[in-house]
């Protein structure tokens, strides 16, 4: 498939819940022609009769010049670039449609932030499996849907496979309020926005335990830090992990409440089973599946990932929150670093 840049691109977004409904909205302020695509008739129809997504953003009015449908075929057909922002699971599902609806010459973007679940891959691997060629870009970064369409100040990272379309990509997203940081760096931008979920839900955990600040400072440094080894093993470049998409979006999410991994940790806290929590939020969790992915991928590669084994008990063998945080606390002693200056 060529990498040609299309001088007047339209896009089309598949996803209408919070993220994809406000990514799309954000490209029609940029004056792109835009489709959102919604699974359900009644969602959508009531999207176009109101200009809101009240669902998924009540009482934000989404820019006029947006057009809404439920059919896929009708969505992506007329689109030089599609943006996907469904859950993770549903990603490649999303790829065949693509693949069906589409001329080859269509780029994929995408904004789901996890694995492919059935094989942990990343979900450039599955785009390349289905899609071989394709252009494509991520974008991700600490960034919550509301923030966006109330135009407030966000920054966030553009990854794709060249540099001409991680440019191009950037600057139909740049505007006055919305800042967008090209790289090369798709492996890193992934696993920071997946894993980073991980630790939202153990601060929402320690949070809800009432362990305090320090506790939670603590908890996002060293999951940065496990965060850090495992990107390094699978071939990233740390760099990413400490910018928007690594330690920009651990930040955010472990922090604010807008996040609903670390609402689904304080349900967690409460006393709620995993599927009590998530039914709760009511909306996709990706941190849970994530949670399984990471375990697995570090008994793979042989990485210490205490933080991860120790939210694996609890999510999927019913271990008391609090005797997590006793294990983590019991490890042995070893310096932060494994540096010269260790003892």
């Amino acid at each position: 498939m060529s990498d040609t840049i299309t001088p007047a691109p339209s896009f089309c977004v598949l996803g209408g819940g919070s993220w994809g409904t406000a990514l799309a909205s954000h490209l029609a302020c940029n004056a792109h022609p835009v489709t959102l695509w919604g699974r359900t008739k009644e969602s959508v129809d009531a999207m176009a009769a109101s200009g809101r997504n009240e669902q998924y953003l009540p009482g934000q009015q989404l820019h006029p010049s947006l057009t809404y449908t439920h059919e896929l075929a009708a969505a992506l057909g007329p689109c030089t670039d599609v943006l996907v922002s469904v859950p993770s699971h549903s990603f490649a599902a999303m790829v065949e449609s693509i693949n069906k609806h589409t001329s080859p010459q269509c780029r994929v973007i995408w904004a789901c932030k996890g694995f492919e679940p059935q094989t942990n891959a990343l979900l450039s691997d599955v785009l390349a499996s289905k899609r071989p060629g394709c252009p494509h870009a991520i974008v991700s970064g600490p960034s919550f849907a509301v923030e966006l369409v109330d135009r407030l100040p966000t920054a966030i990272t553009v990854a794709a496979s060249s540099r001409e379309y991680a440019l191009k990509v950037s600057g139909w997203f740049q505007s006055d309020y919305f800042r967008a940081y090209p790289t090369l760096d798709i492996k890193g931008v992934q696993l920071g926005g997946a894993l980073k979920n991980i630790y939202a839900i153990a601060a929402g955990i320690a949070d809800g335990l009432g362990f305090g600040a320090n506790a939670r400072a603590a908890l996002i440094t060293r999951g940065l830090a496990e965060l850090m080894r495992l990107a390094d093993k699978l071939g990233a470049d740390k760099d990413t992990l400490m910018g928007l998409s690594g330690m920009g979006d651990l930040i955010l999410t472990c922090t604010d409440d807008k996040s609903r991994n670390r609402r689904f940790g304080l349900a967690i806290a409460d006393g709620l089973s995993p599927e009590a929590a998530r039914a709760r939020i009511g909306q996709s969790v990706e941190g849970i599946a994530a949670t399984s992915v990471a375990h697995s991928l570090a008994l793979t590669h042989g990485i210490e990932m205490p933080i991860v084994e120790q939210l694996y008990c609890v999510l999927k063998q019913h271990k008391a929150p609090r005797d997590a945080v006793v294990a983590l606390l019991a490890r042995d002693i070893k310096p932060e670093f494994q540096t010269a200056a260790a003892p």
